[in-house]
This record gives structure tokens, sequence and C-alpha cells, in this order.
């Protein structure tokens, strides 16, 4: 299933976050934009170097108006035990959402049945609710938070400017395209 352009479900999951247990839903994602950042396990292997590698550009995410969640299908007191007792962990400042019941992962169908866990899917969403990007990978592929907050940034550059394009490898004050018949042929 392709899931551009495809809206969210509503969801309510229970989340760990930074000592405490709380609640997100669709609605705590609408008004900015989110990556909702799906691993496999939580004290695994890793799983861990990513989630550090998202924690080490937060701040960065957090200026581009985007929130980050990261999802396992791990309860919300196992990401509690993995953060108290692990300081790669602990200094994780985003919420880690529990998807038991396996809503986001359903929709998204990135359950791998055989291990009963997520594949290492990455959706970027915009304020309104809508997939502008998404990525997919296998258990032992790791991903790379910079890469993740440059498509980011360009899905909102694209979604202000929607008659300018961002060519491979842009990054925010870079040259863009203005698709058009002058072009063809010329890049």
């Amino acid at each position: 299933m392709n899931y551009i352009n495809k809206e969210i479900p509503d969801f309510k999951l229970e989340a760990y976050q930074k000592g405490e247990l709380k609640e997100v839903s669709k609605s705590d994602l609408l008004g900015k934009w989110s990556v909702i950042f799906f691993y496999p396990a939580d004290f695994s292997f890793v799983c861990p170097t990513e989630l550090s590698d998202l924690q080490d550009s937060y701040k960065d995410f957090q200026a581009a108006n985007a929130e980050i969640y990261s999802v396992s299908v791990d309860s919300q007191f196992s990401h509690m035990s993995w953060a108290e007792t692990t300081d790669t962990i602990g200094k994780i400042e985003y919420p880690m959402l529990s998807d038991q019941k396996h809503q986001l992962t359903d929709f998204f169908n990135i359950l791998d049945e055989e291990s009963g866990q997520a594949y290492r899917g990455v959706f970027i969403v915009n304020p309104e609710g809508i997939i502008k990007s998404y990525t997919i990978n296998a258990m032992g592929i790791g991903r790379n938070a910079q890469e993740i907050l440059r498509t980011l940034q360009a899905a909102q550059f694209v979604a202000e400017n929607g008659d300018k394009v961002c060519p491979a490898n842009w990054h925010p004050g870079e040259k863009t395209l203005k698709p058009g018949a002058d072009l063809v042929g010329k890049i």
C-alpha cells in the first residue's frame, strides 16, 4: 500500500516520556510536523543507537516545528525500565509510544509476523495528519537522524513553496528547482 497523502488513523497509545507515563493520541500530532519512528524492540542492539542518534538531533527537529514519536510494540513500562537502566535511553526526551494493540503497526502494515516486532519504519506527517514521506527498513538496517531531518525539511519546503522542488541531497538554504519546460534536458 502507498501511504503518501494518506491520513493517519485515530489512535490512543500509552507512552513514556522523561520519567512520566502519559497517553498520546492523533490529536497530539496535529498542528505540527511529526516523525513517527518505529523500532523493533526495547533492550535490543541497533535500536538504542538509532534512538540515541535521534536524541542527539532532537533540538534540530524541535527547531523545525516537529516532534519525534518513537514506537515499538513493547509496553510503556518496558520503555520506562529501559530508560531507567540504560544511560543511552535515559537521555531521551521525546515520547516513546507503546503499540501493544498494534493500532499504528497494523495501519502501516509493518509488523513482522514471525518475530512479532515492527520493522524500522519512519513516517513524516504534516500538521494536518497527512503522510508526506516514509521509509521502511529490514530489522538489521539502522537509520540516520540527519537524513530523516533533511527529508522533513524538504517536505516542509515543498509544503510552503508548492511550485518548487528539492533536488537530491538538498539542505535548507540551497538551490531548489522550479519544474517547467525550460529545465527539460538541462539538468
